[in-house]
C-alpha cells in the first residue's frame, strides 16, 4: 500500500488495498452520494491524477447505467420481435459487461464504492419496459434508452475534456465508444420517435435526489457482476501493470453463471 500527503495535507492514494485510509480520510468519498455541488473539487489525490467529484460520480453512473441497461438487453434478446431490436439487445449486454469490468477494476484503484441496484428511477424503467410486450416492448425500449444514452453522452465528453485522471480519462474513451454504439444501434431499429425522445432528453423531469441515486450496498451484498457473452467483441479497459484484457478474459472477480452474477468482493 502506498499513501502519503501533500503540502496541503491531502491525501495520495495508489494501490487497491488503501481503501480503508481513504475510507478514514475522506468518509464521504465512499458513498454513493456526492460529497459536493462542485463538480470540480479535488476528493483524493491519486497516483493516476487527481480524483474530482465529477470524476467519482461518473464511475457510479457508468456502473449504475449497466446494472439496468443489461438485463434489459438480455430481455430484448428473447422478447424483441424484429432483428433489428434483438441486435440492440446484444450490442446492450456485450457493452456494459465490458464496461462493467473496467468499472470493477478502477473503482479499488481510485477508493471508490460502486452501487450493486440501479437507482430507483432506473429499476422504474427495467419495470416499465419489462411489463410491455409485443411491438410495444420494441419502442418502449428503443425510446427509453435512446433518451438515457443521449442523456449520459453528453457527460461523457464533459468528463473526458476536463478529468486530469488517466484511469477516468480511460473509461470515458471507453464509454464514448460503447455509448454512441448502443445510440446507433437503437436508431436503426426505426422505433425512435426523435422529437419527443429528445425533448425528455432536454427536459427531464424534476425527481427527488432519493430516486437518481443508487443506494449504497450492503457490507453482506457480494458484488453483482455483468457476465460477457460467449460471442463478446468489447473489451474491458487496460490497467497500467496488469495484462492487458481480451473480451472473453475471465475476470478473477466473475462468477461463471451467464446472468448477473455475485462475486466475492464488494469494492
Amino acid at each position: 500500500m502506498r499513501f502519503s500527503r501533500n503540502a496541503t495535507g491531502t491525501l495520495f492514494v495508489g494501490g487497491a488495498l488503501s481503501l480503508t485510509l481513504a475510507a478514514l480520510a475522506y468518509p464521504a468519498m465512499l458513498g454513493l452520494d456526492k460529497v459536493s455541488s462542485d463538480g470540480d473539487r479535488i476528493i483524493a489525490q491519486t497516483e493516476w491524477g487527481p480524483l474530482t467529484e465529477s470524476d467519482r460520480d461518473f464511475v457510479v453512473k457508468v456502473r449504475a447505467a449497466g446494472l439496468w441497461e443489461y438485463p434489459l438487453g438480455q430481455i430484448a434478446l428473447k422478447k424483441g420481435t424484429t432483428p433489428e431490436v434483438v441486435t440492440a439487445g446484444e450490442h446492450l449486454v456485450d457493452g456494459h459487461a465490458a464496461l462493467d469490468a473496467s468499472c470493477r477494476r478502477i473503482a479499488p484503484l481510485l477508493n471508490i464504492t460502486l452501487p450493486n441496484v440501479a437507482s430507483p428511477q432506473q429499476e422504474g424503467f427495467i419495470v416499465t419496459i419489462s411489463n410491455k410486450s409485443g411491438k410495444d416492448f420494441d419502442s418502449e425500449l428503443a425510446n427509453t434508452m435512446r433518451m438515457t444514452h443521449g442523456a449520459i453522452f453528453n457527460t461523457i465528453a464533459k468528463v473526458r475534456s476536463t478529468t486530469k485522471n488517466s484511469l477516468i480519462r480511460e473509461l470515458a474513451n471507453q464509454a464514448n465508444d460503447t455509448v454512441l454504439d448502443h445510440i446507433m444501434v437503437l436508431e436503426a431499429t426505426g422505433l425512435v420517435n426523435f422529437e419527443q425522445t429528445l425533448h425528455m432528453q432536454t427536459s427531464p423531469p424534476k425527481l427527488p435526489e432519493s430516486d437518481l441515486t443508487p443506494p449504497p450496498p450492503s457490507g453482506r451484498q457480494p458484488m453483482v457482476v455483468l457476465t460477457p457473452p460467449p460471442t463478446a467483441t468489447s473489451t474491458p479497459i487496460a490497467i497500467p501493470g496488469e495484462p492487458a484484457p481480451s473480451p472473453q478474459t475471465p475476470d478473477p472477480q466473475q462468477a461463471p453463471a451467464p446472468q448477473q452474477s455475485p462475486s466475492p468482493q464488494v469494492g
